[in-house]
């Protein structure tokens, strides 16, 4: 044979050799491909298996927090619960908040500038306004069409949390002071259906300067314009005692004074309304009561606080 010949011949070799790999390649490249997708391995992950690639997920903090509010102790303390919707009590709520629902809603020409905005106040502290706060915006959620934000800013005394049973929390302070960027970091969604909290947050030296900054307008913005059918209910501190109640009620569409049955005096109280006189609409209630009212319903006394109490907020 010619060094030609054996030369073609070994070309030839080469090319068969070749064309073998090409044919082995995609077969063992198939053959990963399948063990990689395997069923009998998929079909034993469970649904909660992860990827060890993918990234684990994190929560979203503009979300607002569940808190879980005792309804039976709320109940042995006396006021409204959900689940006792014809206790004496919740009869009496259900009085107080119908002016304010209305004015809350109403349209045209009567129409009630921030109607919505409803603060809770007293003249002097211990007259029941926290307590009056808290039954009115658990009643209000009762309600089939609104949603209720219950705002404790009595940003120095801040007793909200503590009534309900719940620890200390950051809050509207926070928020002024730029401490926290969202809201929803600090709003609380409670069991109580349709009723969320504000909590007043920490202390702050310069609270009333805060509570008239142009920041405090935008929150207000910002809570009372997001949900048409959200009333906020504010428990503010007492009028007579520091000035913050007075810069709140500037924001506010209606005001509730409490006033104590037995105690408050009618000067004290006229001193009250002439430092809120620029309010569109005040409203007072008479706590601790210990005459009931003449009408009854469903053997139910009526009147503001017809049962005596020992509430002091």
């Amino acid at each position: 044979m010619s060094l030609i010949e054996k030369a073609v011949q070994r070309l030839d070799a080469l090319k068969q050799a070749s064309g073998v790999e090409e044919q082995v390649a995609p077969t063992a490249e198939r053959v990963v491909t399948e063990v990689a997708h395997d069923p009998v391995a998929d079909a034993g992950r469970t649904s909660s298996s992860v990827p060890l690639a993918d990234p684990v997920p994190t929560p979203n903090p503009s979300v607002s927090r569940d808190v879980r509010i005792d309804l039976q102790r709320l109940g042995a303390m006396g006021m409204v619960t959900p689940d006792v919707p014809r206790a004496a009590i919740a009869e009496e709520f259900r009085l107080i908040k119908r002016p304010l629902l209305r004015n809350a809603t109403v349209s045209g020409p009567a129409e009630i500038e921030n109607g919505s905005l409803i603060m809770v106040t007293s003249a002097m502290p211990g007259e029941g306004k926290s307590f009056t706060a808290i039954n009115l915006a658990i009643s209000m959620a009762m309600e089939l069409d609104y949603t209720v934000l219950l705002v404790d800013a009595d940003v120095s005394r801040p007793s909200v949390l503590n009534r309900l049973g719940l620890p200390p929390e950051r809050g509207l302070m926070d928020v002024l002071s730029g401490e926290v960027s969202d809201l929803g970091d600090v709003l609380l969604r409670t069991n109580i259906e349709k009723l969320s909290i504000l909590p007043a947050g920490m202390p702050h030296p310069r609270a009333t300067e805060m509570l008239a900054s142009e920041s405090m307008n935008r929150l207000l913005e910002q809570i009372a314009n997001r949900y048409a059918d959200r009333i906020i209910v504010f428990d503010s501190p007492p009028l007579l005692v520091t000035t913050e109640a007075r810069v709140l009620a500037t924001h506010m569409g209606q005001v509730v004074i409490v006033v104590e049955a037995g105690r408050t005096t009618h000067a004290t109280v006229k001193q009250a309304l002439a430092t809120i006189e620029n309010c569109p609409v005040k409203l007072m209630v008479l706590n601790k009561s210990r005459e009931n009212a003449a009408g009854s319903y469903y053997g139910y006394g009526y009147g503001y606080g017809a049962e005596p109490r020992s509430e002091a907020a």
